[in-house]
């Protein structure tokens, strides 16, 4: 018997503490970074600037069920 039957891969990544990344290109330089994507609060949007060249990207990321569906970043 399966000792988690209903954990999904965001369950598993809340109890070893394991968040995953996500590489985006920045939309001001076109470098490409990597982000820590948290899919426990749903669908979500919030500004980070780019570890680059510091400029304010609009992140907004995706998410149903648990599972990332999607990640952009705007200007």
């Amino acid at each position: 018997m399966d000792k988690y039957p209903s954990a999904t891969l965001n369950d598993a990544a809340l109890m070893t503490g394991w968040l995953p990344e996500q590489r985006i290109d920045c939309p001001f330089c076109g470098e490409p970074i990597t982000i820590v994507i948290d899919t426990s609060g749903g669908s979500q949007s919030y500004v980070e600037d780019c570890q680059v060249c510091c400029q304010p990207m609009q992140i907004v990321i995706d998410v149903e069920d648990g599972e990332l569906l999607a990640v952009v970043a705007e200007h």
